[in-house]
């Protein structure tokens, strides 16, 4: 299976972008003040990918994969087990859980390439789009699955969808501080002008971060290499 993106906990639960606030409501004056706030959980998810959504909890009696489900077959990177799940059942391909997630959504959002171009060659939809309008790329964009992001994108995903979270995947990817997904979507043409429902676009959402999380010796902070791709893009523009 594929490793996990840097922002996956080490019990291995990951949130996901969901329909929550996408950040505190601003004044122009205080989006201009130098110790601008910003939440941490920008991007406040309540849909939240858990260990047993995904098959991997703890029990009595532990799950074999034979009791899985596609989606959750997929988020663990079973190449095979998916394979004969379609085989028994073609139309699991672009079957929707609860939360409207497809096998290949559950598979982006865990970072399992091998599953993702299984189901990408098998004809799985990469435009699908969930209950809360979150989408693979989104889910990828997320969890900085660069290689996967790119798949995706060359599969004429919409790059610049925009969930009921208020965020885009370029808006996530920057969130995470996912420098090579930032710089895969602005090559694609992301588009740099979509704000957050809160207000922030991708550039002022990397310098709001950076004066969170930086000292006052090194502005920009972590996000500063995500602010360097985006004004590298600027200056291809203009």
């Amino acid at each position: 299976m594929e490793g996990r993106g840097d922002d996956e906990a080490a019990d291995g639960q990951r949130v996901q972008p969901s329909n929550a606030n996408a950040c505190p409501s601003l004044s122009g004056d205080e989006k201009a003040n130098e110790s601008m706030e910003v939440d941490d959980d920008l991007f406040k998810h309540s849909t939240t990918l858990t260990n047993k959504q995904r098959g991997n909890e703890v029990t009595v009696r532990p799950a074999t994969l034979d009791s899985l489900s596609i989606h959750q077959l997929a988020a663990q990177g079973e190449v095979s087990q998916v394979a004969a799940h379609l085989s028994k059942d073609s139309s699991l391909l672009s079957s929707q859980d609860e939360r409207g997630f497809t096998p290949l959504m559950w598979a982006a959002a865990f970072g399992e390439k091998a599953v993702v171009d299984f189901l990408l060659e098998k004809g799985a939809d990469p435009k699908t789009i969930a209950r809360e309008r979150e989408s693979a790329l989104t889910l990828a964009s997320s969890g900085g699955y660069v290689d996967i992001v790119e798949a995706l994108l060359r599969h004429g995903v919409d790059i610049n969808t925009y969930d009921w979270n208020g965020g885009t995947p370029l808006l996530y990817a920057v969130r995470g501080n996912h420098i090579k997904c930032v710089e895969a979507l602005l090559a694609r043409g992301a588009d740099m002008t979509i704000e957050s429902d809160s207000g922030y676009s991708p550039m002022a959402l990397a310098v709001a971060l950076g004066h969170k999380k930086s000292s006052p010796e090194s502005v920009g902070g972590p996000h500063l290499e995500t602010l360097q791709a985006i004004n590298m893009t600027l200056i291809k523009i203009h």
